[in-house]
């Protein structure tokens, strides 16, 4: 850093002294790494800053990067970061969480973080998985997936995050990968210019318990046939050459084929803000034939839980003409207590 007034910081200024421990291969690298480079973009000092966990092996980032951290008990730390955010709301907020801390135990807290719209960042690391406690399936997991909990096959329906967080009116949703550090920069710079809750999903590879579990659409060699990386208005189209794409045909979205039928023309464009189009592009998930969806799916503006807080402790305040303490705890009924 060369300027710490001007904050001309670079990525090494957000690597702690802290050794990183992961697996080798996991995906948790990558993803720390664009998340520190993102944090010297942003425009915000550390000492505003503050990385928040639970439990798991993301939640470790507390103590990876050199800004504030807090690494709170499972599933908890949703609810610790709309604490910090609603009595300090001029912090940069980063909830860092798993499927399984923030989808199972702590499933309450994230949906109503969201329901809220307070103004955090909540990056959810998706492996399909529990890595830290050694490989249960999770509330991610696919129908079928052999776990050591499920030695016969998992029978549970997965949730979508994206669908689930869509539901609890969020006004951010985004998704990337632990493969392309690049696009998980951009977004995490996008979800930080976000007024509101921004919801992070990413793709994350667990090497030793589930590896493999993106691949078809995360590897270079068929992420392509697989994958669609949205853009504010440029069409649903995909493949190596280009050669498919998305309309919607009765009311569903459905794969085309590019060529004489029909053409990029009449494919959906995407639009960030269209609350009907993202209700489709979330609900893909449960469809095994639609590619993946990266970037922003939805994108919109309203009112944040933490101003709503301050305008109302404002009014509050204003209406307050004793501002006496000691009149005011003697304004009601007192009585002494004798010896």
């Amino acid at each position: 850093m060369t300027n710490n007034d001007d904050l001309e910081y670079i990525k090494k200024d957000f690597v702690s002294d802290q050794e990183v421990k992961w697996c080798p291969g996991c995906g948790d690298y990558i993803i720390l790494a664009a998340i520190q480079s993102a944090m010297a973009k942003i425009g915000r000092k550390r000492e505003d800053i503050v990385c928040v966990s639970g439990i798991g092996c993301s939640s470790r980032f507390p103590y990876y990067l050199n800004t504030y951290g807090y690494h709170t008990i499972h599933g908890r730390a949703t609810a610790v970061a709309s604490g910090m955010k609603t009595a300090n709301p001029d912090l940069s907020i980063w909830v860092i969480t798993g499927d399984g801390d923030s989808l199972a135990i702590g499933g309450n807290h994230f949906i109503h973080a969201i329901r809220r719209n307070i103004d955090i960042n909540i990056v959810l690391f998706n492996n399909q998985v529990y890595g830290l406690t050694k490989g249960q399936y999770s509330p991610t997991s696919v129908q079928g997936q052999v776990t050591k909990s499920s030695p016969y096959g998992s029978l549970d329906r997965p949730f979508s995050p994206a669908k689930l967080a869509f539901g609890a009116s969020a006004t951010f949703i985004a998704r990337t990968a632990d493969t392309d550090p690049k696009q998980i920069e951009e977004i995490m710079l996008e979800a930080e210019k976000h007024r509101g809750t921004s919801f992070i999903e990413v793709y994350q590879n667990c090497v030793i318990f589930n590896d493999g579990c993106h691949a078809e659409y995360t590897q270079k060699k068929s992420k392509d046939e697989h994958s669609i990386l949205l853009k504010q208005g440029k069409a649903l189209t995909f493949g190596s050459e280009v050669k498919k794409g998305i309309i919607l045909d009765n009311l569903k979205l459905k794969v085309v084929e590019l060529g004489d039928t029909y053409t990029q023309a009449d494919c959906l464009t995407h639009d960030k803000t269209n609350e009907v189009l993202a209700s489709m592009l979330v609900a893909m998930d449960a469809d095994p034939i639609m590619p993946k969806l990266y970037g922003v799916l939805y994108a919109v503006k309203d009112v944040t839980y933490n101003d709503q807080v301050a305008e109302q402790v404002a009014e509050v305040k204003a209406k307050i003409t004793n501002r006496d303490f000691r009149k005011l705890l003697n304004s009601g009924d007192t009585w002494e207590i004798q010896e």
